[in-house]
């Protein structure tokens, strides 16, 4: 969980970053297409077109984007056509990466995140080598500073809504798991109460970590996660690795 929520927090504040430049839109943009594409664009039956649409609203998406993005998808614009691809590899000292991507020409893509990965001291792996170290949940950041609300109220509720699990966050927030299918049934609940989620998403968890405790490890890892985000094609990146928070503030 640490692992994840730290680089999760990083990944959040640099794709606000990325949404200042516009980069995070192209991003975003293919998700929606190919969740069109792939499930129609009714956003009620859609729940993949459902969250893609979301999380660019979060983003601050403008409308216009979105609907020529549903419209790429169902072929009522001409468009370049993207599919799902998925890539598994390490990272130094062993550390599981497994990331998600949407190409259009897929032996492009794995040439360039090979390229990646050897460059920052990694190496691609095959498929499956650690795909199995992570299971699909939802997750949700969520704050409760200013409601008369304590962890006990908030471990009810979230549990009562169908949670996994919650837990405090260093910065005083609370993450919290879900499965899938209950993963928005989790988030509404929580938006009912008026409790402010700083973010959400259906992410990868890993079921174990490990532990990184040499700088120069740290450093390779986390410019190898950021460079593998900063590739076009990619849309998440993934990693069991645990960082003390006192390397993590140096970088």
């Amino acid at each position: 969980m640490a692992g994840h929520s730290k680089w999760a927090n990083t990944k959040h504040r640099k794709a606000r970053a990325d949404a200042q430049k516009g980069k995070i839109f192209t991003k975003l943009a293919r998700e929606i297409t190919v969740a069109a594409r792939e499930g129609g664009p009714d956003l009620e039956v859609n729940s993949n077109l459902r969250l893609a649409v979301q999380k660019a609203k979060d983003n601050n998406m403008p409308n216009d984007n979105i609907q020529r993005a549903i419209q790429k998808g169902t072929g009522n614009l001409e468009g370049e056509r993207y599919e799902h691809a998925s890539y598994e590899g390490y990272a130094v000292g062993g550390v599981a990466v497994l990331l998600e991507a949407m190409t259009d020409n897929r032996n492009r893509t794995v040439a360039e995140i090979r390229h990646i990965f050897s460059r920052h001291g990694g190496s691609l792996g095959e498929s499956g080598c650690v795909a199995w170290m992570f299971n699909r949940k939802g997750y949700i950041s969520a704050d409760i500073s200013n409601l008369d609300f304590d962890e006990d109220d908030l471990m009810m509720l979230a549990l009562e809504a169908g949670a996994e699990d919650v837990d405090q966050e260093d910065d005083g927030t609370y993450s919290i798991t879900t499965e899938v299918e209950n993963f928005e049934a989790v988030k509404n609940k929580l938006a009912e109460e008026g409790i402010s989620i700083d973010s959400s998403e259906l992410t990868m968890l890993p079921t174990t970590t490990v532990e990184v405790t040499n700088p120069d490890s740290v450093r390779q890892i986390l410019s190898l996660m950021e460079a593998l985000d900063d590739h076009d094609d990619v849309h998440d990146v993934y990693a069991n690795y645990n960082i003390p928070d006192e390397l993590l503030v140096k970088q």
